[in-house]
Parts: C-alpha cells; sequence; structure tokens
C-alpha cells in the first residue's frame, strides 16, 4: 500500500491503511468483511475508479500481504500519537494528513459516519482501536473457564499440530454470518446456497490449495485434508461439493492428467469458473470400475473420442455437481481403439456451456431428494455419441501415440489400472476426516446436553445431570475415546500418503480403505446414539443431530461400500507382498503366516489368562499383545479356511465369497491394531503431564472397550477366562467415570465454533461457563 502511485498521488488513501490492518491482523478476511468494506469504499465519489479498483485488489482472501509490507503498515501508524485518537476514522485521517505534508486534509462529513457504520458492522470496538498498534500490549482472551485436569488450549494444539494456523482461519470463515445456517424454501434454494457458500471458499484460496503454484495453489494436500476435516464442522452438503468440486474433479485432472492438462483446466477449477464432476460410478457397476461399460472410440482420421452410454446399466448415476452445475466431467469409460478394448482410461468431457445449455449427446437427470446432503446436485448422465478432441483423454498413465496406438509407461494392465485408482486415494482419506468431524459435533451436543439436562435423584434430593448416570456415561464416553484415537490414526494415516513410495502403494491404499470404513461406521453409530442421549430433543431438526445423522449415513457407500473396503483390507493382509487382487496364488506364504500367529508362553500362561489385577489390565503392553494376537490369529484362522477350500477343489472366487464373514474380521483387526497403536505411539510422545493423562484414560478406555466389544472371542481362545473379561466390564465402568469428568473440556478441546454447533441444547450459559458437578 505504501509504495503505490495512488498513494503517492492521493495521500487521502491513507485514511483506510489502519482498517486493512486491523482487519488483516488475523490473517484471514471473511465474506462479511470484504462484503461491509466493498461497500465502503464504492460510496466514496472522492475516490475515482482506478483508485477503488487498487483499494479493493489489496482484498484479496487467497493473498494476504507479504509480512514485511504488513509490518511497514504498523510502523507507519506507531509513528503517529495514539493517545488522542479515539477510533480507525481518526487514526486514518491522521496519517494521511501526516503523508499529505499539510496542517490539515478536508474530508467530507459523511465519511466519519460512514467509517463508524462500517466499523459497528464489522464488531470493531473503537475505544480499543489503538491498541492494536502498541507493541507492548498483552493478550486479552475471553476463554471461558470450566473444571477440568488439563488445559484445553493445549489439547487443542495437541490436536491440531503443525495445521493449527490453517484450522483457525478456516473456522473463522465458516463461523462469519454469510455461513449462517437458515432454513430453506426449496431444492433448488439449498442448492443456490451450498454453491454461494463453495464460491466463497474458493475466493479465500481454499479450493486451489493443493494444486500448484502457477494454478493458484498451494501445492499442499495436507492443507487441503485440513480444509475438508475443519470444513465439516458446518453444512455436509458445502463440504461434499466442495470435495467434489476441488477433490474429485479437480484431482482427477491433476493426478491423471498431464501439464498441458493442468495448465488448461486447473485454475478454472480452483476458483470455480469451471465447475465439474466425476462421473466414475454406473448404475450396474458401482464399486466393479473394471465392470465399466461406457466406451470412449477413438477415431484416428479425426483425431477425437466418441464418448457413448450403451445401454442404461451404463448410465453415470449419483454424480455429484451433474443435476444443475457441472460444465465438465472426468469420465471413466472403457478404451476402444479399432475394436479392441484397452480398459478403463480417464477423459475429460464437456457437459454445458457456461450459459448452462447442455452438450450436444449429453443427457442429465436429476437424482432428486435424497436422504441428506440435498445442498448436492446430484444427477444421472447419458452419453450419445459425444465427441471430444483427442487432448481430452487424461494421458499420464495411458495415451493414443501419433500413429493411433495405444501406449503406456506401465506394461502390465492390472499394475496400470491400480496406479491410476492409487493416485485418486486421497478421498478416502478426506471422507473419514469428514465424518470424524461429524461425530465429534454430534458428541459435543450430546454431552452438553447430559450436563445440563437433569432428571431423577437421591430420595428429598435434587435431581441430577443424566451424564452422572453410569448407563449414560456407557454411552458417550467409549465413543468420546475412540474420536480421538480415530483422530491420532488418521493423521498416521495422511502422513503416510503424503510421504507415500511407489513401493508402499497398496499398502497404504489397504489402510485408507480400512480406515474410512471403520470411521464411517462409526460415525454411523456414534450419531444414532447422540440422538438416543439426547431423548426428545435429540429428535427435533434444530437440535442438528438429525442433519448430522442423515448426511453423513451415505459416507458408509461413499469411495466404495464399506464392505467391500474391509474385503481389500483382508486380501491385502492376506498377501503380505505387492500381488494384483485378483492373483490368488497367496498360500504359498501360508506356513508364514501360520508362524506369525503362534502365541508365546507368556500370552497364554494360567496365570496372564486369568489375572485381574488393575495394573495389568489398564497396561498398554497388555492392550497392543491382545490387539495383535486377535489380529494375527484370526489372519492365520483365515488363510487356513481358504486355502482348505481350494485344495478340495473350489474355485477362488467361491472361497473368498464363503469366507466374506472371516475376512471382514480380518480387515477389522488390523485396523484396531493400527489405530491403538497410533494412539499409544501419540500419548507416549507428549510432554504435557496433564494432557498425557487425559490422553491416556482415553486411549486405555478405548483398548479396553474394544476388548470388551470381543470378549466373546477371547474366551473361545481360551486368551482370557470368565473372571478377566468381568474385571474388564469393571474397568470400562470406571474409566467412564474417570473421563467423565473432563468429557466437557474433552470435547471444548476440539474447539468448535459455537455458531456451527448451533443446537439450542448445547448454548452455553448466560456466563459462557460449564461447571462440571461430579
Amino acid at each position: 500500500m505504501l509504495k503505490s502511485k495512488f498513494i503517492t498521488e492521493n495521500p487521502k488513501l491513507y485514511i483506510f491503511l489502519p482498517l486493512y490492518y486491523t482487519l488483516w491482523a488475523d490473517g484471514v478476511l471473511t465474506p462479511s468483511e470484504l462484503r461491509e468494506i466493498n461497500s465502503l469504499i464504492d460510496k466514496q465519489s472522492w475516490i475515482n475508479a482506478e483508485e477503488k479498483n487498487w483499494l479493493i485488489s489489496l482484498l484479496d482472501p487467497s493473498k494476504p500481504p507479504k509480512p514485511k509490507d504488513f509490518k511497514s503498515w504498523k510502523s507507519s501508524v506507531k509513528k503517529l500519537d495514539l493517545n488522542n485518537l479515539p477510533n480507525l476514522y481518526e487514526i486514518g485521517k491522521a496519517l494521511a494528513t501526516h503523508h499529505s505534508g499539510q496542517k490539515k486534509l478536508n474530508f467530507k462529513s459523511s465519511l466519519q459516519t460512514d467509517f463508524q457504520e462500517t466499523e459497528l458492522a464489522l464488531g470493531l470496538l473503537s475505544k480499543e482501536a489503538g491498541y492494536t498498534f502498541k507493541s507492548d500490549h498483552k493478550t486479552i482472551t475471553t476463554e471461558y473457564h470450566k473444571e477440568s485436569n488439563f488445559d484445553i488450549g493445549q489439547m487443542t494444539s495437541l490436536l491440531d499440530g503443525s495445521q493449527h494456523t490453517l484450522i483457525k482461519n478456516v473456522k473463522r470463515i465458516i463461523a462469519d454470518p454469510t455461513f449462517a445456517y437458515r432454513e430453506y424454501d426449496s431444492l433448488f434454494d439449498q442448492r443456490e446456497q451450498v454453491l454461494q457458500w463453495c464460491q466463497e471458499l474458493a475466493k479465500q484460496g481454499y479450493g486451489s490449495w493443493a494444486f500448484p503454484e502457477y494454478a493458484g495453489g498451494k501445492d499442499d494436500m495436507e492443507g487441503y485434508f485440513t480444509i475438508m476435516e475443519t470444513l465439516s464442522y458446518h453444512d455436509l452438503s458445502m463440504v461434499i461439493k466442495f470435495g467434489v468440486q476441488f477433490g474429485l474433479w479437480g484431482m482427477s485432472v491433476f493426478f491423471l492428467g498431464t501439464e498441458k492438462h493442468h495448465k488448461k483446466y486447473l485454475q478454472d477449477i480452483g476458483s470455480l469458473k469451471l465447475p465439474g464432476c466425476f462421473a466414475m460410478t454406473e448404475t450396474g457397476h458401482g464399486s466393479n470400475v473394471r465392470g465399466l461399460e461406457t466406451t470412449a472410440s477413438y477415431n484416428h482420421q479425426d483425431q477425437t473420442f466418441v464418448i457413448h452410454t450403451p445401454n442404461p446399466e451404463a448410465r453415470k448415476e449419483y454424480i455429484g455437481n451433474a443435476a444443475l452445475h457441472g460444465q465438465a466431467a472426468t469420465v471413466f469409460a472403457k478404451l476402444i481403439i479399432d475394436g479392441e478394448d484397452y480398459g478403463v482410461n480417464a477423459f475429460v468431457v464437456p457437459l454445458r456451456t457456461s450459459e448452462g445449455k447442455s452438450i450436444k449427446g449429453v443427457r442429465i437427470e436429476d437424482c432428486g431428494r435424497k436422504m441428506g446432503l440435498n445442498g448436492v446436485d446430484n444427477g444421472v448422465i447419458y452419453f450419445d455419441q459425444v465427441v471430444i478432441p483427442k487432448e481430452n483423454m487424461l494421458d499420464k498413465f495411458a495415451a493414443v501415440n501419433e500413429q493411433g496406438e495405444f501406449e503406456s509407461p506401465i506394461s502390465s494392465d492390472n499394475r496400470r489400472f491400480f496406479t491410476m485408482l492409487g493416485t485418486l486415494v486421497g478421498g478416502r482419506i478426506g471422507i473419514p476426516r469428514s465424518a470424524l468431524s461429524a461425530s465429534k459435533t454430534g458428541l459435543t451436543i450430546a454431552i452438553r446436553y447430559g450436563e445440563t439436562r437433569k432428571q431423577f435423584g437421591p430420595e428429598g434430593g435434587e435431581e441430577v445431570p443424566i451424564l452422572n448416570y453410569r448407563m449414560h456415561q456407557r454411552r458417550l464416553m467409549p465413543p468420546l475415546a475412540k474420536s480421538y484415537a480415530l483422530h491420532f490414526a488418521l493423521k498416521y494415516l495422511t502422513q503416510r500418503f503424503l510421504e507415500r513410495k511407489e513401493e508402499d502403494a497398496q499398502e497404504i491404499e489397504a489402510l485408507a480403505a480400512g480406515l474410512k470404513a471403520y470411521t464411517t461406521w462409526f460415525t454411523t453409530s456414534t450419531l444414532q446414539e447422540c440422538r438416543e442421549a439426547c431423548g426428545g430433543k435429540g429428535y427435533l431438526s434444530e437440535n442438528r443431530i438429525d442433519a448430522l445423522k442423515n448426511d453423513t449415513d451415505v459416507y458408509t457407500t461413499f469411495e466404495g461400500d464399506n464392505v467391500v473396503l474391509m474385503q481389500l483390507v483382508a486380501k491385502n493382509r492376506l498377501t503380505e507382498f505387492r500381488q494384483e487382487f485378483g492373483d490368488m496364488n497367496i498360500f504359498t506364504v501360508f506356513n508364514y503366516i501360520a508362524n506369525q500367529a503362534k502365541t508365546s508362553f507368556i500370552e497364554k500362561n494360567p496365570i496372564i489368562i486369568r489375572s485381574t489385577d488393575q495394573d495389568h489390565l489398564l497396561d498398554f503392553n497388555f492392550h497392543l499383545s491382545a490387539f495383535m494376537y486377535r489380529e494375527k490369529a484370526i489372519l492365520s484362522s483365515a488363510a487356513q479356511r481358504l486355502k482348505r477350500h481350494i485344495d478340495e477343489g473350489m474355485d477362488s472366487f467361491d472361497a473368498f465369497n464363503v469366507a466374506q464373514h472371516h475376512l471382514l474380521n480380518v480387515g477389522q483387526a488390523y485396523i484396531e491394531r493400527v489405530v491403538l497403536e497410533e494412539f499409544q505411539k501419540q500419548v507416549h510422545e507428549i510432554t504435557d503431564e496433564n494432557c498425557k493423562s487425559a490422553l491416556t484414560q482415553l486411549c486405555q478406555l478405548y483398548a479396553l472397550h474394544t476388548i470388551e466389544q470381543n470378549r466373546g472371542w477371547y474366551l473361545e481362545q481360551g486368551y482370557m477366562e470368565g473372571n478377566k473379561t468381568k474385571a474388564i466390564r469393571k474397568e470400562v465402568n470406571q474409566l467412564c467415570w474417570e473421563v467423565r469428568k473432563n468429557a466437557l473440556a474433552l470435547t471444548d478441546a476440539f474447539d468448535i465454533p459455537e455458531s456451527c454447533i448451533g443446537a439450542p441444547i448445547a448454548i452455553r450459559n448466560e456466563i459462557g461457563s460449564w461447571k462440571s458437578e461430579v
């Protein structure tokens, strides 16, 4: 601002500098702030058009001032005597006068009124205006206090980790009045609101966050996952539309395309100038991507592909962004060259013009109302001989050369197919992180309500909070512990994905598939428990649990049906080396797997299987050993069962079909062990003793509650005796009681914006504090 010709020629523009500095001080410009400042600028007749454009250019949310420039703004103001300058208008006026070199500058009296109205609308306290520019001030906090055994801010920092600044900024945006929840008059009205919210997020630069810098992004995939997770404290239709546009549509072009596609599409995708879709799923072939029937036939003479839907079962169904807004799509289709099928490849296919007119040969139907996520315009797409140019093939892994021949840097059809799909595994990271945020919101609402809702009590005494009842604790404390466990497990998955090497690809894909299934199943069951724990109040739409339940229900089938995904996990665990899933020659390692499942003498000696000593039951080593034993034993028995069927002449497909339930247990046991292992690692690394103590209890509760749920299996295996499983049940009860003391603080550590919680039964009391009465 200080080096522009505009401010040199018109020093009066300095009047805006203190206001700009104040708004940029937290690194975020919200839609409401932008709207108010633009209105203020627009009212000023003394500013010409070029100067207005320049002032507005300094308000791009995706391009905050450089630290050096920001510091110079503050230095310029600090040269003034701020003691007699009561508000931002007077500070700005003094600054403008100082830089003009005159003793006095004349401004219209209406300007002061305009500034005061703007400051009021933005919630700025004029009497504290000069405070921002003093270097010796101390931070003022308005954080409420409550009883807990740890510092809530410290726990939040542990949860947020290196992403804390981005998380804070995203939360500030979704807490802005522009994102306030509202009732909708129609399906169209809801969809348009969700689109507008996504456009606001794109203006902030969040849509292009993972894209390369030349496409307006920050090349930050971890940040993209963080944005998705944080947005999920708000409206989930907005989250899914955001994910379809910038994740599925954008990332498919990014990961499957090459530089020509990146430069042509990514900037417009990231800014939402080019709304698009991800058209993989077909009516007759949901999870079986290899079975897709849509064709892309190559015409060498014209250098074109013809995209075609050969029958109704091959139509693209449930495609987000398709019904109203999508102008193009990444379409997965079988590549046909001279009548030969070269397997599934991806193509960019136009759907509509920028004016919304359908492309010739494209027919789209609206899926209509759904159980949830009605702000997303899902549609069904038919292609009738739609012609696209050759360059529209996303050709990172396969292409058609100048001679009209198929070529690929990956010779194996299987390896090429799974490499292509493996690049899109990010969706299986974003969905469970989003689901977990919804679980955290539901638990926050239910636990707050449980603290304030009183019912029954001792004879002649006062009624007590329902959260003091052991059964209520049993309903909510284990899910609270599991939400923390999954938080750290998903962070681990994210890092594995970001740091992946080619040789780790299938293992990471299996881990992502398993955690996606495990987390989304958890979300579905947890939100149902939260609804019931809030009684009739939980049934009221105003308390938001119904929206959370309905919107996340489909997460169990997003990015692959959970049952299918858990089978994928099991097959990966059974191979233990890099082979395509269709290769069933996995039993050459049978002896190795069986040996891995052998238990040590210590694990099954008579003293240990009967031990009810509390120190033993709470011991991390006992927990992990029990989880590992179950994982290895189930894996070994599944391998033996499959081998027996195949040895008896059963087809490998039929063998896996017969053993499906067993395979699901293989996948679940593996994921539970990973979750516990990562939770324990996190606890060991914590240096804050109070937070460590609280997380230790949560980790113990997650472990023992999971063992309790599987107690029948442990009894059958002779790994425990009845007196030990009874002792575990009692220990779970006690841990629920102990965790309940910190329950409010543990949910407050999620730091969900109050406007996003939005449930009347979870509103804080007048003094903004909670006090446990345990």
